[in-house]
């Protein structure tokens, strides 16, 4: 694949979320990505998660699987994984195994909780993690329960993304004289440091420690989601001073004294009912035609279905289709250095010949290997 990562091989021990996440970010930016597949796994060819990879399917309960996978690691950059602490030692292939054979190998681990601290051998999913880290206790509305982003915060931004970043920043130490390593990435870890933002706030003093009182989680009237007459979805943002008085000029407020509480929020209960009844007054797009794409800040809530028919997002092809399938593009872009398009999800086990000659196997090895068992 063409990228910025050009020339960089990565081996991704195949697993679920934010493994498989971190090797699309690696992938979708040049870095060639060898899923290990266990034998008779099958794979989605839309997964946007396992795309432009190549698969090679591998028993590593069996010694001479393990043994390949040692060959293998040898002739990479980085490994991943997302194994529970300690089940990589007890498969022979854990840090100190590979890091021998391979100096310069940069060893990615994804976990929840670490692969340390009281948590971490417990199971564990998003919604756990960012319980722990603190982040889900900010995301709800003044008297509700906690709600879920998804898995956004604990899988993919603070797990996926950030063993990528892990894994680039070591490996470009490594490019720089530096001597391989282990990456540590807990989703609790990750998902706090995405709130960076919000400790600096609540340290100032800006910020309450219950959630939907504050600016940015819906305590606000100015930045918050309303329905419209069709039973659709706006979102405002009109947190300065400027872009809320255009925000009062387009809805015709400008004359009403009351809005000028904004600032106030002994007010702010108030002032979203008197917003909610007003966005109720039209449909979407009617709100669209009158404040889209002006200083308002201003969107419509789009649905799975129709943002990627949205004409801001099809003129910068944010989405395209991989397997018929519609897929996010890869992101982010470069001015000079160009990325490929992406390559649907491959079938697993069908490169494992070619990436275990590639690695130095003759033909006969090969094949037995597969009369062992140990590769599919």
């Amino acid at each position: 694949m063409a990228g910025p990562l050009q020339g960089i091989r990565i081996i991704e021990l195949a697993g679920i979320g934010p493994g498989p996440f971190c090797g699309m970010m690696l992938a979708d930016h040049g870095a060639e990505v060898i899923r290990v597949d266990r034998i008779g796994a099958t794979l989605s060819r839309v997964d946007a998660l396992s795309r432009s990879r190549v698969s090679i399917s591998v028993d590593m309960k069996k010694p001479e699987g393990v043994a390949a996978i040692r060959e293998l690691v040898k002739t990479a950059d980085g490994l991943i994984e997302g194994f529970r602490p300690g089940v990589m030692e007890r498969l022979g292939l854990g840090p100190d195994v590979l890091l021998q054979d391979n100096p310069k190998l940069v060893y990615g681990r994804m976990t929840g909780w670490g692969q340390t601290g009281p948590y971490a051998h417990a199971a564990g999913h998003d919604i756990n993690y960012i319980s722990l880290s603190g982040a889900l206790h900010t995301c709800g509305r003044n008297g509700g329960q906690p709600s879920p982003p998804v898995n956004y915060l604990g899988d993919f931004g603070g797990g996926g993304m950030m063993l990528a970043f892990g894994m680039v920043s070591a490996l470009l130490a490594v490019r720089n004289g530096s001597v391989g390593q282990v990456i540590d990435c807990a989703m609790t870890d990750g998902s706090a440091a995405l709130m960076g933002m919000t400790w600096a706030l609540y340290a100032e003093g800006n910020w309450q420690d219950r959630p939907g009182v504050n600016t940015l989680d819906s305590g606000a009237p100015y930045y918050d989601t309303y329905e419209t007459s069709d039973g659709k979805w706006i979102s405002i943002g009109s947190i300065e001073p400027q872009f809320y008085a255009l925000l009062r000029e387009k809805t015709g407020l400008t004359a009403d004294p009351v809005y000028d509480q904004r600032d106030d929020p002994t007010a702010w209960a108030s002032l979203k009912e008197k917003f909610r009844a007003l966005f109720l007054t039209r449909t979407r797009d009617e709100w669209c035609a009158l404040m889209e794409m002006t200083d308002v800040c201003f969107a419509p809530v789009l649905s799975l279905a129709e943002a990627p028919l949205h004409p801001h997002n099809m003129a910068r092809e944010t989405y395209i289709q991989v397997a018929g399938a519609v897929q996010p593009a890869p992101a982010p872009r470069y001015s000079v250095t160009k990325t490929e398009f992406p390559r649907a999800a491959p079938v697993v086990g069908t490169d494992t010949d070619a990436v275990l000659a590639g690695a130095g196997y003759a033909p006969a090895q090969i094949a037995a290997l597969r009369k062992a068992g140990a590769i599919g």
